[in-house]
């Protein structure tokens, strides 16, 4: 059911972003320099931070920086194996944040916080 509701939701985007029209060469470009531009400003306030906070943050930076282009690559080049990977990048994003806040635990509770982390990557 989780499949089939992914499935359309996917669809639907593809429509709509098919339906907004073709984003230009120039326009891609900008939009990609404009995530690494955010990318690296992310990652520059990560650098205060100590030890796993920094972790996290890191990863945020890096989870939010992969989304962005896949779903940059999904308004350039709509279709739906490009929503679908859209998805599975947000998933994947979510999950190795999810995971990183799993090493301040220790222990039954880290133990249970991976098994959770696990289950974002699955949706």
């Amino acid at each position: 059911m989780k499949h089939q509701l992914i499935t359309m939701a996917v669809a639907a985007c593809c429509m709509a972003a098919g339906a907004a029209g073709a984003m230009t060469k120039e326009e891609h470009k900008a939009q990609k320099d404009r995530i690494e531009a955010d990318y690296k400003a992310a990652k520059a306030k990560c650098d205060t931070l100590k030890a796993n906070a920094k972790d996290v943050c890191e990863q945020e930076a890096k989870g939010a920086e992969k989304v962005a282009k896949a779903e940059l690559e999904a308004a350039y080049k709509p279709d739906a194996k490009a929503a679908e990977k859209v998805a599975k990048v947000k998933a994947e994003a979510a999950y190795e944040v999810a995971k990183e806040k799993c090493d301040d635990m220790t222990g039954n509770a880290k133990d249970s916080c991976v098994a959770d982390a696990r289950k974002l990557r699955k949706m």
